[in-house]
């Protein structure tokens, strides 16, 4: 973590540092702005995400928790009357905004996909752990990853937010998520490259949404 300039403590100011810094995401502003609102208002109003992906895009679904769940740019201060009942433990706590990465529960996901399905290993939580007003991630570098698309159909019918991250092509998961943010390359290890900068730039849209406001200015 480190000190962010009042300016910059925005969700809007996020937006354009992503584009400047990687201007062949231009195209992709309007989504990537949805897909922010979406969150927006699912942490708003008490909801979670639930994230899940394979591979590099496992790795990169446990990123995203680990950038939302703490202190990312900002340090997120604990309010005044929860560090009063917390005690010194409230001093070291940080505003978390709940997300789930579906990729890391081993027992869950083996006994599942050797006793049911192993297309359906991450449909099976998100439908254990997802409710109405959440949101859903999926990455797929194809948008065709099986198992993240029948994620993506269950929490469709759970009456979930569906997001999706892919390459240019979206796939499936262009077809079947509510906002799809299909980054302008083909190539898998490219892909992955673009979706870096978005993830944390969306993480840090959030972030000033809701904790910019508690977080003592730089001097």
């Amino acid at each position: 973590m480190s000190g962010m300039p009042k300016q910059e403590r925005t969700p809007e100011a996020q937006l354009e540092r992503l584009i400047r810094r990687h201007p062949a995401l231009e195209p992709l502003r309007e989504t990537i702005w949805t897909a922010y609102q979406n969150m927006e208002a699912s942490f708003a109003s008490g909801g979670k995400l639930l994230v899940c992906g394979n591979g590099g895009s496992a790795a990169d679904a446990d990123h995203i928790v680990g950038e939302l769940m703490k202190g990312f740019y900002l340090k997120r201060p604990l309010p005044v009357q929860e560090r009063e009942k917390l005690g010194p433990v409230g001093e070291k706590l940080q505003g978390a905004l709940p997300a789930i990465a579906l990729t890391q529960h081993a027992g869950l996901s083996t006994a599942f996909l050797n006793d049911v399905d192993p297309f359906l290993i991450y449909a099976q939580q998100v439908y254990g752990y997802g409710r109405t007003g959440d949101c859903f991630l999926g990455i797929s570098t194809s948008g065709n990853a099986r198992n993240v698309c029948e994620a993506a159909r269950v929490a469709r019918a759970k009456g979930m937010t569906t997001l999706a991250l892919t390459g240019a092509g979206g796939g499936t998961l262009r077809e079947i998520c509510d906002v799809c943010i299909r980054v302008p390359e083909t190539v898998t290890a490219d892909i992955q490259e673009l979706h870096l900068p978005v993830y944390h730039a969306l993480c840090a849209m959030l972030e000033m949404r809701f904790f910019a406001a508690a977080e003592p200015e730089n001097p």
